[in-house]
């Protein structure tokens, strides 16, 4: 039996495909600068943490949006 998605686990999936398209251009921008400043330049370095970053960021946000979590609404219909 699959569950609604609640609103933050919507917005959780939302951010993870803008997390996953900020790391694709962190990497464009890390070709590209690579080619100019070469791969030992700190800004090189700023964009491959940036990367790292995103990715990670964006499978955990994956993770949570996609995973069926229980309901925790009291029912307090068994004392009535």
């Amino acid at each position: 039996m699959t569950k609604r998605k609640g609103v933050l686990q919507k917005a959780s999936l939302v951010a993870a495909v803008l997390s996953f398209l900020l790391a694709l251009t962190s990497g464009v921008m890390l070709y590209l600068r690579s080619e100019s400043v070469g791969s030992g330049d700190p800004i090189s370095a700023s964009f491959m943490a940036s990367m790292f970053f995103f990715i990670c960021v964006g499978g955990v946000l994956t993770v949570i949006g996609t995973t069926d979590l229980p309901s925790f609404k009291i029912d307090n219909s068994e004392g009535k």
